[in-house]
């Protein structure tokens, strides 16, 4: 279909002629569309593939960046000679763990839009660039103490800045190199290789935080540096590109908005006065109440002005809309299960098991390995069914899956049978799995062609702000059981072995959230406690052995902690069932292709409400 210029607004639309739906990712013929922009056209059949080696490469880069900080933790802080787990220095392990997630999900849309905008292959080269020169600043942290953490913190937020270029347009680009018969298989295995690299985060973390910390942040660069060049050499423009006025207004109400929503759940983690979190801090709960209103006032704001920055009408499309939805409800019942999974392996099980401290969260993330051995399994495998029967029956299955392993979680022991834990890990991977790729292809087939740089930043703010409440629900839930049972528990255990009672009292009713942190980042927590008393050189040698030894903690929070658990498995179990009955909700059609060449004002009146059903 050939295609002229035309005016948007002020502005003039730069367009693309091609073979078929412009910019759709496939003819009528079902042939790729032709190759525009820099250099000569490229085969399609031999550009897809390099365009899906260079995004998935990107993704998993970018996702394991997310975990990788949390097992290197103790390293990094005493490399800048900080101890993490003193109380005015939880603000910067939180910031250093929380900050990359925040960032990524406040911007993933506005970035997606400029793509839309600008090009998606420009935006997303430019965001290697950018993740890569703050990999270098990180590694290169020249200063210690508060202002070492500081350092690193504002890199980490410029390494999500380039994360997010990345995360907000890779899945756009793929779904435009695309035919429709391949998308589910494309998106699969760029999907699941981003989600898996968080697990794998955790395993690479911990292997190379023992050789230095810094290079947790090196490996980035060789990767980056490679990735970069050939992202700039290889990747071409096939969407048209659709120049229109900045929705500054849109784009401000939504990044302050999501940002001080997410900045609030962040501080409710955090110890609050004498409660163990937050959430009752009046600045914690007016920052909530004050992000609400600024998302409500930019939904209000896309109504009205002429280019804006996101389509709400695009959530009349049922398919998109019930995506999102359970996207987010899986991503808040899946976000927080890395966290708990490390603190039980890391605090409890591996040290019974004969574990130091000092190495449980390295092995820990070893001993999940078969939670990622099932997303690499099942993402690839459902997204090519999909493609032939459909999104709905696997990315609903799926999500019914992981609540089933979820269930079983919450009924085994605290010392559990590896292979049963296992088992259940692996279930919830394969669970996972299913869920991801079918949906991420149903969202992105069913948007408009020009809308997918949005729609895809849009899917990402969905998945990302999930993981976001995720850890902020999921670990004050836990805080707050363990806040109920670990004080009484805590001063009868050091009591027992010669802690005088005031003393005892005293720690036991530190914030919880200290002792569970020492647990995640391979700390002794008794002896982290305990250390700045003194008392460890008073005590007789056998009562201090048994207070620092692998056993006394593990077996002392126990009780507790699996109190804690139980809550959060439970919700996280009711989060993937709502999710999957909100995944069936999305109709049994088809996903229709849109044209890109159709004019933006045209499509809620005709193709939207078509494919709404």
């Amino acid at each position: 279909m050939p295609l002229g210029n035309y005016q948007l607004g002020s502005v003039a639309v730069a367009t693309t002629t091609s073979t078929g739906a412009a910019g759709n990712g496939g003819g009528a013929d079902g042939q790729q569309p032709r190759v525009t922009g820099r250099g000569s056209a490229a085969d399609g059949k031999v550009y897809k593939w390099v365009a899906l080696s260079n995004t998935t490469l990107a993704m998993t880069m970018a996702t394991i960046d997310a975990s990788i900080v949390i097992v290197a933790m103790p390293a990094i802080f005493r490399g800048i000679h900080l101890n993490p787990l003193t109380p005015g220095n939880v603000t910067y392990l939180l910031w250093m763990i929380m900050g990359y997630l925040l960032v990524q999900s406040v911007l993933v849309v506005s970035l997606g839009r400029l793509g839309d905008m600008f090009g998606r292959v420009k935006i997303y080269n430019l965001g290697f660039l950018v993740f890569t020169l703050a990999s270098v600043a990180l590694s290169l942290d020249p200063l210690v103490g508060p202002s070492g953490a500081l350092w690193l913190i504002g890199w980490r937020f410029a390494q999500a800045f380039g994360g997010a270029m990345l995360m907000s347009n890779s899945a756009a680009i793929l779904t435009d190199a695309f035919p429709p018969g391949q998308r589910g298989m494309a998106l699969g295995i760029n999907q699941v290789a981003g989600i898996s690299g968080q697990f794998v985060g955790l395993l690479l973390g911990g292997l190379l935080a023992a050789w230095d910390w810094r290079a947790i942040f090196w490996i980035n660069v060789p990767i980056g540096l490679f990735g970069t060049v050939w992202a700039y050499k290889s990747l071409r423009e096939i969407a048209t590109t659709r120049k229109a006025s900045i929705d500054w207004l849109g784009n401000a109400t939504f990044a302050a908005g999501a940002g001080v929503l997410l900045v609030s759940i962040t501080f409710g983690i955090r110890p609050y006065r004498s409660d163990a979190t937050g959430w009752g801090n009046p600045m914690v709960f007016g920052g909530l109440a004050l992000g609400v209103a600024l998302l409500a006032l930019f939904c209000l704001i896309e109504t009205k002005v002429k280019d804006p920055m996101f389509r709400l009408s695009l959530f009349r499309i049922r398919a998109f809309a019930a995506g999102n939805i359970a996207s987010l409800l899986g991503a808040i019942a899946r976000g927080g299960l890395q966290f708990m999974l490390v603190i039980w392996l890391a605090g409890i099980w591996l040290p019974l098991h004969g574990y130091d401290f000092t190495v449980t969260p390295l092995w820990a993330g070893i001993y999940m390995l078969p939670l990622t051995a099932g997303f690499l399994i099942a993402g690839p495998v459902s997204g090519i069914l999909s493609d032939r029967y459909g999104a709905r029956p696997f990315a609903t299955g799926g999500l019914l899956l992981a609540a089933c392993c979820f269930t079983g979680l919450l009924l085994l022991p605290i010392d559990f049978h590896y292979w049963v834990f296992a088992l259940l890990i692996f279930g919830n991977g394969i669970g996972s799995g299913l869920f991801a790729s079918p949906n991420t292809a149903a969202i992105m087939s069913s948007v408009p062609a020009h809308n997918r740089g949005a729609a895809s930043g849009m899917r990402s703010t969905f998945q990302n702000s999930g993981m976001s409440l995720s850890i902020g629900i999921f670990f004050s839930l836990l805080i707050a059981g363990l806040a109920n049972t670990l004080p009484k528990t805590l001063t009868a255990g050091l009591t027992s072995q010669g802690v005088p009672l005031a003393q005892a009292l005293k720690i036991a009713h530190l914030p919880p959230v200290s002792t569970v942190f020492s647990a995640m980042l391979g700390y002794n927590p008794v002896q982290n406690m305990l250390a700045p008393t003194g008392l460890l050189r008073t005590l007789p040698a056998k009562n201090v052995a048994t207070l620092t030894g692998r056993t006394f903690f593990p077996n002392l929070i126990s009780g507790p902690f699996h109190h804690g658990l139980m809550i959060v498995f439970t919700a996280a179990a009711l989060m993937a069932l709502i999710g999957a009955a909100v995944s069936w909700m999305r109709g049994k059609k088809p996903e229709l292709e849109l044209s890109s060449a159709a004019e933006p004002e045209l499509i809620p009146a005709t193709a939207i409400e078509e494919q709404a059903g």
